[in-house]
C-alpha cells in the first residue's frame, strides 16, 4: 500500500519505518525544514521497548539509551532530602532513558533514502479519504497516518478535537552540559506546586525536568535564572543540575493535554497516532510509550491486510488504542493532581500516602501499566 505520514516525531517515524519494512510504500511530511526536535531526554518504560522490537527497531534505539536507573535509588522525596518512597529495582528494571534529539535521529536513520520531506505542509480532507494537500497539488494514496502532535491539524480538520485542557502547571527541561555527582540517587522530588526529576543519560550527563503551578502564558524573562530561583534550597544535587545546564538550554512548556478521549481514532483511511491521538500529561512517562504501541499495532494490523481489509483494520485500531490510551490518559490526570498538590494540609496528606505506600505496591502497578493488548503479526 502507498501510505503518506504526517510528522517526523517519534511514533511518526517509528511507523513509517515499522511499515516500510513490512514492504509498503511510505513518504513522511514534516514541515519544519529540519526535522529535529528541539529536546531534552526522555523516558522508555519496558512496553516502549517491546514495541520497538517488534517493529524491527529495539535495538536501534537501545544502542542510543541507557538503563542506568536501576544503579540508583529512586522514588519520590521531599525537598529537603527526606525520602518518601523508594520503588524496588523490578520497577525501574525495564526503564531506558535516551537523549530525545538521539532517539529521533536513530528512528529516521531507520527510513530509506528519501522517505522523509522536510519542509513539507501536509493537509487532509475533513471527509478522512486517502488523500494529502501539498500546497497547490494533492497526492492519492491509501492510507494516511496523521502523527501530527498535540496540537494536530489533521485531528481538527477530521471533526475530531475536543480540544486541549490546560493541566495547571508549567515545567521547565534541560539536559546538563557534564556530569553531575548524583550521589546514587535519582527520581523526583515533589514540594508544594512543584516537582523536580533527575533522569541520567547514556553520556554521563543528567536530563531534569522542574514543575511550577502557575497560571497558562506565564512568562519568566530569564528562564535559567528562574528555575533556579523557584528551587532554591532544594537538596543536591538540583541546583547543581540546574547550574551545570548552558542557560540559552533550558526550555519550558506549558502542560496541556487532549480534554476528553476522542471518539474515534480513524476517520475514513485516515488514522491518528500519538500525540494527535491521546496527548496526555507526562506525569506516568507513558507519552513516547503510547505513540510507540500505536505504531506497532498499526503495523501488525497492516502487515497482511489487503486494500479491501483496510477498513476492518482500521476499526479495529481503533477500539484497541481508545481503550487503552484512554486509561492511562485519566491515570496520568491524576498523578498529575496528586503530584502537584500545592495547598499544605493537601500536599501533607499525599505525602503521609507515600511514606505508608509499599514500594513493592509501586512496583506492581508499574508492571500493569507496561501491558498492553498487542495483536497477531
Amino acid at each position: 500500500m502507498r501510505i503518506a505520514v504526517i510528522g517526523a516525531g517519534i511514533g511518526g517515524l517509528a511507523a513509517a519505518a515499522g511499515l516500510q519494512r513490512d514492504g509498503h510504500e511510505v513518504t513522511v511530511y514534516e514541515q519544519r525544514p529540519a526535522p529535529s526536535p528541539d529536546g531534552a531526554g526522555l523516558t522508555l518504560f519496558g512496553n516502549a521497548l517491546e514495541a520497538l522490537d517488534s517493529l524491527g527497531l529495539g535495538d536501534a534505539v537501545r544502542s542510543v539509551s541507557t538503563g542506568a536507573m536501576t544503579s540508583l535509588r529512586s522514588g519520590q522525596r521531599r525537598p529537603d532530602g527526606t525520602w518518601l518512597l523508594t520503588v524496588p529495582q523490578s520497577a525501574v528494571a525495564s526503564l531506558h532513558s535516551v537523549h530525545r534529539v538521539a532517539l529521533h535521529r536513530a528512528l529516521a536513520k531507520q527510513l530509506r533514502a528519501g522517505t522523509l520531506r522536510a519542509g513539507s505542509t501536509a493537509l487532509v480532507p475533513a471527509d478522512g479519504s486517502p488523500r494529502i494537500t501539498l500546497g497547490d497539488r494533492s497526492e492519492e494514496v491509501d492510507l494516511v497516518v496523521a502523527a501530527d502532535g498535540i496540537r494536530s491539524r489533521s485531528r481538527a480538520a477530521l471533526g475530531l478535537d475536543t480540544g486541549l485542557r490546560y493541566a495547571g502547571y508549567t515545567a521547565w527541561r534541560g539536559v546538563t552540559s557534564g556530569p553531575v555527582d548524583l550521589q546514587g540517587e535519582a527520581g523526583e522530588t515533589w514540594g508544594r506546586g512543584r516537582i523536580f526529576g533527575i533522569v541520567p543519560l547514556p553520556d554521563e550527563r543528567i536530563y531534569w525536568f522542574g514543575t511550577l503551578k502557575a497560571p497558562p502564558g506565564a512568562s519568566f524573562p530569564d528562564e535559567h535564572e528562574a528555575v533556579l530561583r523557584e528551587f532554591a534550597g532544594w537538596h543536591a544535587p538540583i541546583r547543581e543540575c540546574i547550574a551545570a545546564t548552558r542557560p540559552e538550554a533550558v526550555l519550558r512548556h506549558d502542560i496541556y493535554d487532549v480534554a476528553k478521549p476522542l471518539a474515534s481514532f480513524t476517520r475514513g483511511r485516515t488514522v491518528l497516532l500519538g500525540d494527535a491521538a491521546h496527548a496526555m500529561t507526562p506525569n506516568l512517562g507513558q507519552g513516547a510509550g503510547q505513540g510507540l504501541e500505536d505504531a506497532t499495532t498499526l503495523a501488525l494490523l497492516l502487515r497482511d491486510a489487503s486494500a479491501d481489509d483496510l477498513d476492518a483494520a482500521l476499526a479495529r485500531y481503533s477500539g484497541i488504542r481508545r481503550k487503552r490510551t484512554g486509561a492511562i490518559m485519566r491515570r496520568s490526570r491524576m498523578a498529575g493532581r496528586v503530584a502537584q498538590a500545592s495547598n499544605p494540609v493537601t500536599a501533607g496528606l499525599r505525602d503521609a500516602a507515600l511514606r505508608l505506600t509499599p514500594g513493592g505496591a509501586v512496583g506492581v502497578l508499574s508492571q500493569r501499566l507496561q501491558e498492553w493488548p498487542k495483536v497477531a503479526g
